[in-house]
């Protein structure tokens, strides 16, 4: 099947193919009926699940994170009486795969994940047979004990070595998007190499204004005041972009960032008013190599297919129209693939990256379709590569990003399907590209690893790639 017939089947099942109308959509919901329905009807004939038996410990493990008391989701999920009146809707994202946020399409390209969320099949059709039974509680004494936490300021990276703390921003109640520039310093007195880094806004407000955060590290500053156009440009160094709901980025073994001692970071932020006066305050955590360490390689992340020639000329979305958008990056040096971001806005809907080989001795071209991904702009999730599998480029490799933005009525999330949309920096613009980490690789390295593989492409999984694989 060609990469256009594979990318014509996914974007058909996301509901948004290239010619939307009332028709079409209402025949894709009567698709989506049809295929449930008889799930329906095989799992409520099997009876005996309850929720403390079968269900509880599905959310435990893979749900209060997120799901409990002071933390981003709207609700609880820790007790029967918490999950009962959320039941239907329950299995409702589940089914659809909306939540646990992993929107990696299932059917396209590599499937093997260090940080896949995705429910196992069977806890899907568990939670499907209970509320089809009528969601009943079962015996108390079935019930696991609570998760533990240790309090609302753990970090998913685990305890960092720095913390870096920025100066709040006032965002007021109504207004247009913000865009501020605030710094703080490191405290490095040495220089340090990054092996695990986290943003987060510092409470749920924050949360609800912070869209993105750019943490660049510059020379000096670090008393809150704007960076000079020099310290802004020429010496800053990207560190890491946070976006909403993104995860943590922990670099693979033997590869990191250099933070430099005595520098300071600059925080590019991105905030908008939701209805009430927030005071915004952003932090970064870091997990650092010891002292005097330095990782073999540097992990690179950077924007990759944005909209070409031109964004502002490329990125054109009709009123009431469905439209597609390609950028183009070209690698000059061989290197490894180890994190795709996808990244648009409120119209964002489905997003894929391509592969285009060089030519080889005939000038023939090779493409490959390495990944496509459903897009929820509440989730900006990072998909990091098991090592095994993480796509290998070869010197004169293009990244293709191909994204779908969907401005019409059909798309909930849209505010105006009634205007155009163009590219920009404002939540209700758009964008379409990738943040995608790699490393780089020698010739010889490139060519080691290609062999590497090829001789293990017969042998059995290990334990870790048996794990990976039960769960999609």
């Amino acid at each position: 099947m060609s990469t256009r017939q594979i990318l014509r089947r996914q974007f058909r099942a996301a509901s948004i193919a290239s010619r939307v109308s009332a028709g079409s959509m209402a025949s894709a919901v009567a698709g989506v009926l049809l295929f449930a329905a008889p799930l329906s009807a095989q799992t409520a004939a099997q009876p005996g699940v309850t929720f403390t038996k079968d269900v509880a410990p599905i959310l435990q493990r893979s749900c209060v994170t997120c799901h409990r008391p002071g933390q981003s989701a709207p609700m609880s999920l820790r007790t029967y009486e918490d999950v009962r009146p959320w039941a239907r809707s329950i299995k409702t994202r589940v089914s659809a795969r909306e939540m646990p946020p992993w929107h990696i399409d299932r059917n396209v390209g590599i499937q093997e994940f260090k940080n896949n969320l995705a429910l196992p099949d069977a806890d899907i059709a568990t939670i499907a047979r209970w509320v089809d039974a009528g969601a009943p509680r079962g015996n108390p004494a079935d019930m696991p004990p609570q998760r533990e936490f240790s309090s609302g300021d753990e970090w998913a990276i685990g305890k960092p070595d720095l913390v870096v703390r920025f100066p709040a921003y006032h965002v007021p109640a109504a207004g247009p998007d913000l865009f501020p520039t605030i710094v703080a310093p490191t405290g490095l007195t040495e220089d340090r190499y990054i092996k695990a880094i986290e943003t987060r806004p510092v409470g749920i407000n924050s949360r609800r204004v912070v869209h993105h955060a750019i943490t660049t590290m510059v020379s000096g500053g670090g008393d809150g005041a704007p960076l000079s156009p020099d310290a802004d440009g020429a010496n800053a160094q990207f560190i890491v972009e946070y976006a909403s709901g993104k995860a943590p980025e922990v670099y693979p073994e033997n590869s990191g960032v250099l933070l430099k001692a005595g520098s300071s970071l600059s925080l590019g932020n991105h905030l908008h008013s939701v209805g009430e006066e927030i005071d915004a305050q952003v932090e970064v955590g870091f997990q650092l190599y010891p002292k005097g360490v330095t990782p073999k390689y540097i992990r690179y992340s950077t924007h990759h297919g944005d909209p070409t020639p031109n964004a502002n000329d490329s990125l054109d979305i009709p009123a009431g129209s469905v439209a597609r958008v390609d950028g183009y990056t070209l690698h000059t040096k061989p290197g490894k693939i180890i994190a795709w971001q996808p990244h648009m806005h409120i119209r964002g809907k489905y997003q894929c990256l391509e592969l285009i080989y060089p030519g080889n001795p005939s000038n023939v071209m090779k493409r490959e379709t390495i990944n496509c991904a459903n897009w929820d702009y509440n989730w900006h999730s990072v998909y990091n590569y098991q090592d095994h599998v993480a796509p290998l480029v070869p010197a004169g490799t293009v990244i293709h990003i191909v994204s779908w933005h969907d401005n019409t009525a059909a798309n909930r999330n849209n505010p105006d399907p009634q205007n155009w949309v163009g590219y920009g920096d404002r939540t209700i613009d758009e964008m379409g590209f990738s943040w995608i980490g790699w490393i780089d690789l020698t010739p010889e390295e490139y060519e080691k690893e290609m062999a590497d593989r090829a001789a293990n492409r017969n042998k059995p999984p290990t334990a870790t790639q048996q794990q990976q694989q039960q769960q999609q």
